[in-house]
């Protein structure tokens, strides 16, 4: 089964503990990040669409250093592994961006109702905000009992250019109350934890 939905976002300044947090992770050269701060993207609220089209819109965010300029388009197609539960409950969430710290968060892109993230489907959301470059890190954040299990992420930057897909691949449980992705900008290509813990969403 797949699903699209639409999202706006409002645009706001990158967050001063984000960009603290990656360079203290920078210096350190920690190959592990840590638990225990706190990270908070202050997020927007969803907000239900058009109820026929069977879509939702969300009042997300997007955060940025500045370096962006005007509006662009992304595409964002998430498929959940075969080996996830039937369906889930669980509140899932997006960050992505790219090496100039260009952020998108988009916050509760779950909805039992609409049938999203059931096992072996394919979700594809698109999102509008500042322009940025090649999406070099992405996180997602799974909040519930459930054990959403993503099989990977593909983020278009320029939609309709095959060439400027970047693929994420999970396929592996991810951490409930956690932000937990990769981060390519420097270099590395393994899942990890982001330096800071996430704060309830």
């Amino acid at each position: 089964m797949d699903s699209r939905y639409d999202i706006s976002l409002n645009p706001l300044s990158l967050s001063l503990s984000l960009l603290l947090a990656r360079s203290l992770a920078r210096i350190s050269g920690s190959a592990s990040p840590t638990l225990g701060e706190q990270k908070r993207w202050e997020g927007g609220q969803r907000q239900a669409s058009d109820a026929n089209a069977g879509e939702f819109g969300f009042d997300a965010q997007t955060k940025s250093n500045g370096m962006g300029r005007g509006t662009c388009s992304y595409t964002v197609s998430i498929k959940t592994s075969c080996s996830s539960p039937r369906f889930t409950r669980d509140a899932i969430s997006l960050a992505f961006g790219d090496v100039y710290h260009n952020e998108v968060y988009a916050p509760r892109l779950d909805d039992p109702a609409s049938r999203a993230f059931e096992r072996c489907s394919t979700d594809t959301f698109r999102i509008s905000g500042p322009c940025g470059g090649r999406t070099c890190y992405l996180y997602l954040f799974r909040s519930g009992r459930d054990g959403w299990t993503p099989d990977s992420v593909k983020v278009y930057y320029r939609p309709g250019d095959s060439r400027s897909v970047v693929t994420f691949f999970y396929n592996v449980p991810i951490p409930s109350g956690v932000w937990y992705g990769f981060d390519l900008c420097h270099g590395s290509s393994v899942p990890s934890l982001l330096p800071l813990a996430a704060a309830a969403i």
